[in-house]
């Protein structure tokens, strides 16, 4: 089956490309657009599409509002914001809201495609170079003191994994680096996002940034 994707954005040009692009790779099927925020959290309870396509700079409802309420009421799909804006302000308001995943307008179409792919799948997405801009956004203003060993729940090799995870290295090489399997990476993986309480990567990282468990 196809994976379903409602596209969110004001302008229409951009969708009808976008919807070009995505159903040309065969295993993408757009079910709605919507033109600005509240239209988007209304289609998404209409069509319970797998992955929400977001623009932020919308009408009405933005597409941090928007995504927050899609996340509140569908906590299932996955929302994969598509901007111009490179500003770390927006990306972490983004991610607090929920969005799994969040790539800049002048991203090439395959990558795109296996953005929605990746999300869909559970995985989290962030542009190169915006990771960076996450954790120091996180780090701001805060102070160099250590946690107590007791707010680190990680084992040795969790907290190996979680470095490299911040850094935004896939499973598999993770596994290529630490010398161990792909499935006992995605063991590692289960297991951090449990102890912090997390549903995917990117929330690993922010938790881990906050709590001090990594950094920068």
């Amino acid at each position: 089956m196809p994976i379903q994707v409602l596209l969110a954005d004001d302008h229409k040009l951009l969708r009808e490309g976008l919807r070009r692009i995505l159903e040309f790779d065969g295993e993408i099927e757009v079910v709605a657009e919507a033109g600005d925020g509240v239209e988007a959290v209304r289609l998404a309870g209409v069509h319970n599409p797998e992955v929400v396509l977001m623009d932020i700079n919308m009408p009405g409802m933005n597409g941090v509002e928007a995504t927050r309420a899609i996340k509140a009421q569908f906590p299932r799909i996955a929302v994969l914001v598509l901007t111009i804006h490179e500003d770390r302000e927006y990306l972490l308001e983004v991610i607090k809201a929920g969005a799994a995943g969040y790539v800049l307008k002048d991203i090439e179409p395959d990558r795109l495609i296996e953005a929605i792919k990746l999300v869909q799948a559970g995985e989290s997405v962030v542009s190169p170079g915006l990771t960076v801009k996450l954790i120091a956004e996180l780090n701001t203003g805060r102070t160099h003191e250590a946690h107590p060993a007791s707010d680190n729940p990680l084992s040795a090799r969790e907290q190996e994994v979680l470095e490299l995870m911040a850094e935004g290295i896939g499973n598999r090489e993770i596994a290529e680096r630490l010398f161990v399997s792909e499935k006992t990476v995605k063991n590692h993986v289960t297991s951090i996002f449990r102890k912090l309480d997390v549903s995917d990567r990117t929330q690993a990282v922010v938790q881990a940034v906050k709590r001090k468990i990594v950094g920068i």
